[in-house]
């Protein structure tokens, strides 16, 4: 999936975008991938001299694949976009560096009329570096 095809799913831009690119798609399940560039304006915070990257960026990373996941449901409804509602059984396994690359895999466990129940799974060098469940519900876009 194209970078313009992922700015289309989801209303996140830069800097706050945390998805590069799409590396599998089915109905339920997403595969995506997030390189986490040294210049991050969030390093030079958190650590300055032993930079890691915030679990809940891991978190929010997962909530945006789950976001362009859930963007055919979007499109069958009248326009709306999936906030997230709770996070649950959040488990951080281990560090992100500056230069990492993560691959995140979230998958649907269930859908409730507009709310999604999602489970994701982040990798890092083939390792477990973050396991969440979330859900989000559908919430209406503001007209113009």
């Amino acid at each position: 999936m194209s970078r313009e095809e992922i700015l289309a799913a989801i209303p996140h831009r830069d800097p706050f975008l945390l998805v590069d690119e799409i590396v599998e798609r089915e109905e339920r399940r997403i595969v995506c991938r997030k390189t986490f560039s040294p210049d991050e304006p969030f390093y030079r915070g958190h650590y300055p001299h032993f930079p890691v990257t915030p679990g809940v960026l891991l978190c929010e990373a997962s909530m945006q694949a789950g976001a362009i996941l859930l963007a055919p449901f979007v499109e069958q409804q009248e326009a709306g976009v999936p906030v997230a509602t709770r996070a649950n059984n959040i488990r951080f396994k281990q560090m992100v560096r500056p230069g990492d690359t993560i691959t995140i895999e979230v998958q649907l466990e269930e859908r409730l009329a507009d709310a999604f129940f999602l489970k994701a799974h982040v990798k890092c060098q083939g390792k477990t570096a973050a396991r969440l469940d979330f859900a989000c519900a559908m919430v209406p876009l503001p007209e113009d």
